[in-house]
């Protein structure tokens, strides 16, 4: 193959065959555009869709356990179509110059923002296994060898209280009394069913009257908190079982991030100035 350049006109000749140089310059316009083509999911009036578009979207939805096939891909281009489509009539009829919708327009952008912030700040201070195992450590050194089943009456008043003490011990049903008296809504309509748990899962005034107890007891004086006065049964006690590290990691791995976020927040907002 040899290439000549004659006055103003170029040639590539092959053996016999001669390419013109209108042709030349149709085949590099074309092979020009290509990548550019490629780069665009579809074009609509005259505005491209960016193919970039469609993958942010298909990695969104394999991340919630859809597969990557074909047919998604197809569903996404037709969406991201119609999303053109109605966004372009959108702007020829002006609504984005309303205030409301600006408002949810700059509402939705940091929304997005935050959650980037949020990935790479955890990308570059991520929870470390060493942290997760002395998190651990410290939860099972204060959890309980035992768990308790009580249940509980909550009043505002200690009048109020002494008077349900007596009618239990005139043998009315604590499980009737706290449907009818109990001021906690969690439990009430349980007739004051706590459920199992741990002493360090109430407050220590009610916790301290709770492990006194011994099964099938009722507390004999109101027992106070800073949510006001309580009469506590104990329906039964049992040995814990402590989880191991391995069932309880992803939730102290979560939980160790939020604080390590809060934190965060925390000193960017000390920095910040605040009129």
């Amino acid at each position: 193959i040899a290439s000549c350049l004659v006055g103003s006109e170029m040639c590539i000749r092959d053996r016999n065959m001669t390419l013109k140089p209108a042709h030349l310059l149709a085949a590099l316009i074309v092979s020009a555009s290509l990548p550019a083509m490629a780069q665009n999911l579809a074009v609509v009036n005259g505005k491209p869709i960016p193919s970039s578009r469609a993958d942010v979207m298909i990695k969104q939805m394999t991340s919630q356990g859809q597969q990557d096939t074909p047919e998604l891909r197809a569903m996404v281009k037709d969406e991201l179509i119609n999303r053109e489509i109605l966004i372009q009539e959108a702007d020829k009829l002006g609504l984005g110059t309303n205030a409301d919708v600006k408002n949810q327009i700059e509402i939705a952008r940091q929304s997005i923002l935050i959650r980037a912030l949020v990935a790479d700040y955890l990308k570059k201070n991520p929870v470390k296994d060493a942290d997760i195992k002395a998190e651990y450590d410290r939860f099972k050194a204060q959890a309980s060898d035992k768990e308790y089943h009580a249940r509980h009456i909550l009043v505002e008043k200690e009048d109020e209280a002494k008077a349900i003490i007596a009618k239990l011990k005139g043998g009315a049903k604590f499980e009737d009394l706290a449907k009818a008296s109990s001021k906690d809504p969690g439990s009430a309509a349980n007739g004051g069913d706590l459920d199992w748990a741990s002493p360090a899962s109430f407050v220590k005034p009610f916790s301290d009257a709770m492990v006194a107890l011994k099964k099938g007891e009722l507390s004999e004086t109101p027992v106070k908190t800073q949510f006001g006065y309580h009469i506590i049964k104990l329906d039964d006690v049992r040995t814990a079982k402590i989880p191991t590290l391995e069932e309880v990691k992803p939730q102290i791995a979560e939980s160790l991030q939020q604080k390590k976020l809060q934190a965060f927040q925390q000193q960017l907002r000390s920095k910040a100035k605040i009129q």
